[in-house]
């Protein structure tokens, strides 16, 4: 790597609670419907963020905001939100019932090739795996794995890395907290 990244760089990320409807115990940035009050979808991934991990939204300067782009398995919209702090201060598991973990996982965590991996849901739709990330605590796929590795590509950061290492998700999701991923 030619050190483009910097070593602090890192992304927030929550492990949705177990008990949710959509999405239950998957690695996911932080996010939610938009309330009435919300004024965009900024106004929206800031509150979210905040009602999910504690962080201090005052110390946030949203950069960008993606498309919007339709989820399938759920059937929600979102508009991601990028956005960038010097110093984030803490950050924390608020509602347990909503968010199982939060971490801030370093991005060179997601760019080291032997933290990457393809994942598929069912045996036959082995031809529809996409990109996943796996660290000690969680399994990074679907929807939020494939923004990370987009974001890589972009930014010119991504590494070669063994796209034929293909996993069934039950077994991915298995290797969790074990030696196969990448301790924080």
């Amino acid at each position: 790597m030619d050190g483009a990244v910097p070593d602090e760089a890192d992304l927030l990320l929550t492990v949705r609670a177990s008990t949710l409807r959509h999405h239950a115990g998957q690695a996911a940035f932080p996010g939610g419907a938009c309330d009435p009050d919300d004024d965009g979808p900024v106004a929206t991934a800031l509150r979210e963020a905040h009602e999910e991990t504690g962080i201090d939204t005052s110390r946030l300067r949203p950069l960008a905001t993606m498309e919007r782009t339709f989820i399938a398995p759920s059937g929600f919209h979102v508009v991601p939100v990028l956005a960038y702090s010097p110093d984030p201060g803490p950050v924390a598991v608020v509602n347990e019932a909503e968010t199982a973990v939060v971490a801030r996982v370093p991005v060179r965590a997601f760019i080291n090739p032997a933290n990457r991996l393809m994942v598929y849901r069912r045996p036959h739709s082995r031809r529809f795996a996409g990109p996943a990330f796996l660290l000690n605590e969680m399994l990074v796929w679907g929807f939020t794995g494939q923004v990370i590795s987009a974001m890589l590509d972009v930014a010119g950061w991504a590494q070669p890395w063994d796209t034929g290492n293909v996993l069934e998700l039950d077994a991915a999701m298995a290797l969790v907290g074990d030696e196969g991923g990448t301790p924080r």
